[in-house]
């Protein structure tokens, strides 16, 4: 059966949105919706182009010991942020801080990027996310827009990457074959070989548009009107196409470290997030990429590896509703310290690393954060958020009212401006973020 045929079949029963979805399924509708605007990024060349980690634990930390209890310049760093000291003015702690109406526990999880309203609610969609409204926003300056990892994560369920849509973006998890995407050329039979599937994708969109453009005659004005933005999606998807083409023909960056092996083995939560954050270094270092973000599925893993000789008494999940039991929070202060850890090694490694103009930190702003404020109550207000280099004035504790939080989109908004999106709004945001100074 033709495309054609297709539609001419089953039009006395296509509803706008079945038709939309039909197609989504036929052009990964997902996919489409990415608003790529490369007409002017293409002209914007910065000389010192900005970067963003983006950084996620759905289980969040132990908020006591790691909130100061002094703010300003002059704050005490708690016990948490005291394995980071080395780096104590190159970050800004925030407290009070959340998503307005996001609420729901572990429902919160996938809008932590999106600051999505009511994630519980009957009907919820969710919105579009930070990396990805940077990237439609800059438009496509490197190999990959945006990457999208992930650690022990429930691909089918969860992701920090979400669309304008609202559709979930499945999140990488195997450093090896992102090494492989990022660094590995392949022969020269492997490229022509991609660069023909994008030609046939490219020949699929123009059978497709063709059959669409009949089938819309017989619409009325409103569907018209949303099958006209379906076909600008088409089109820009095609000058996705061509760009990953010219992609594809360009040398890929050579790196001295090795094709890592993939940790199979979830109790290596720890491991695993070292590994990939190592590889999310190199994908800025080499400039594949200026936009990452990783989620920690904390809640997807089993019993873990605490130390090495020590492993957790039962899965994250469970232990993150400790009742205040000495030995679950105990546990919980080492996988807390164990992250801290890991942060350090990360700007450590992007403080060694030269970039156009100094230290690669100071081009690179790295958020560190949770939807989750107090896992063991379910509670989603006062979010442990640090965000550090990014070429802000670092060194103090913002703290907001803990009881009536500011918008954590504030935050994003302050970071959109930094990496050179000419954007006032965000999510749920009423402005910039108070204080956070450049």
């Amino acid at each position: 059966m033709t495309i054609h045929h297709q539609f001419k079949k089953s039009h006395p029963v296509f509803s706008r949105r079945q038709f939309l979805r039909g197609a989504g399924v036929m052009l990964a509708l997902p996919l489409l919706e990415c608003r790529a605007q490369t007409k002017s990024a293409s002209l914007k060349q910065e000389a010192t182009p900005q970067r963003m980690l983006l950084i996620s634990n759905n289980l969040g930390v132990l908020p006591g010991p790691f909130f100061p209890k002094t703010s300003g310049k002059d704050y005490q760093l708690s016990p948490y942020l005291n394995e980071l000291k080395t780096y104590a003015g190159d970050f800004t702690v925030f407290s009070g801080l959340s998503h307005p109406a996001c609420e729901g526990g572990h429902s919160t999880e996938n809008c932590f990027l999106t600051g999505a309203r009511h994630p519980t609610s009957s009907g919820f969609r969710n919105t579009i996310s930070l990396d990805q409204y940077a990237a439609e926003h800059l438009g496509r300056q490197t190999r990959f827009a945006t990457l999208n990892l992930g650690v022990n994560i429930d691909k089918a369920n969860r992701s920090l990457s979400w669309t304008r849509d609202g559709v979930l973006l499945p999140a990488e998890d195997s450093p090896a074959r992102l090494f492989q995407k990022m660094f590995v050329q392949g022969s020269d039979d492997k490229v022509k070989q991609r660069l023909q599937a994008l030609k046939r994708r490219g020949s699929i969109l123009d059978a497709v548009s063709d059959s669409t453009q009949q089938f819309s005659r017989s619409l009325g004005k409103n569907d018209r009107r949303r099958l006209d933005q379906y076909f600008t999606s088409i089109r820009e998807l095609e000058q996705r196409l061509v760009t990953a083409g010219e992609w594809e023909q360009s040398p890929k960056p050579k790196v001295e470290q090795e094709l890592p092996r993939d940790i199979v083995d979830r109790a290596l939560l720890f491991e695993k997030f070292e590994q990939m954050l190592l590889m999310a270094s190199l994908a800025l270092q080499s400039d594949s990429t200026r936009i990452v973000t990783l989620m920690v599925d904390a809640f997807a893993t089993p019993v873990f590896q605490l130390q090495a000789n020590q492993k957790s008494s039962t899965g994250y999940h469970p232990l993150s509703h400790h009742g205040m039991r000495p030995d679950h929070l105990a546990q919980l202060e080492k996988a807390d310290r164990r992250q801290m850890s890991l942060l350090r090694q990360l700007f450590e490694r992007l403080t060694e690393v030269e970039g156009e103009s100094g230290r690669l930190l100071d081009s690179t702003m790295v958020l560190y954060g949770s939807n989750m404020g107090d896992a063991n109550t379910h509670d989603n207000t006062n979010l442990p958020i640090l965000l550090a280099g990014g070429g802000f004035r670092h060194g103090q504790h913002l703290a907001f009212n803990r009881e009536q939080n500011s918008p954590l989109c504030n935050l994003y908004v302050s970071m959109l401006q930094k990496l050179g999106v000419e954007s006032d709004l965000f999510g749920s945001s009423s402005g910039t973020l108070t204080g956070l100074k450049s």
